[in-house]
């Protein structure tokens, strides 16, 4: 088994903020305003909902977060078939809605979902551009892990082992040791 780099850790896993997530937020709302899509996810390349904007009480957002991101796994080995690193845009139309998918920042889908009444050049169009805006905040939250010092990362370690110490005694405690 391969260990990773301390620098490794910090490029895989981003950790989003109130802050962050506002930002993030910020920018789907205007989106959304400009393309007229019904919401807008947005999904890490695993599946999991970062957050979501729009009219979302009818869609199962763990479920098309999921399906987001398998779709665009397979894509990207379609992609590998025609010579291409990956695709950075998807398009799904369906007779009544449609999903736009968007990479931003190597890191997550931009997924915009809309019906017929929304142009899909439209959708596309904005869909590119906030791709870019996101990935810029991407971008700012890898650089300040990178250059977070790296007994930060060995205190949350400290920490977090720590936290799960506890909680054990806490189980040993309810449940009785055994």
């Amino acid at each position: 088994m391969t260990s990773r780099t301390d620098k490794e850790l910090r490029d895989a896993a981003l950790v989003f903020y109130e802050d962050d997530v506002e930002a993030l937020e910020s920018i789907l709302d205007a989106f959304l305003k400009k393309s007229a899509a019904r919401c807008a996810l947005l999904v890490d390349k695993d599946g999991h909902m970062i957050t979501s904007r729009g009219e979302t009480a009818n869609v199962d957002l763990d479920t098309i977060s999921a399906l987001v991101a398998g779709s665009f796994a397979a894509t990207k080995q379609l992609a590998h078939q025609f010579g291409e690193q990956e695709f950075t845009a998807l398009f799904h139309q369906g007779r009544g809605r449609n999903i736009q998918l968007s990479l931003v920042a190597e890191r997550a889908l931009l997924t915009a979902l809309f019906d017929d009444d929304t142009t899909v050049g439209m959708v596309r169009l904005y869909a590119t551009e906030a791709a870019k805006r996101l990935g810029d905040v991407f971008r700012k939250k890898l650089e300040e892990a990178r250059n977070a010092p790296a007994e930060d990362t060995a205190n949350a370690g400290q920490a977090e082992a720590g936290f799960l110490g506890e909680s054990a005694g806490a189980l040993d405690d309810i449940f009785g040791n055994e």
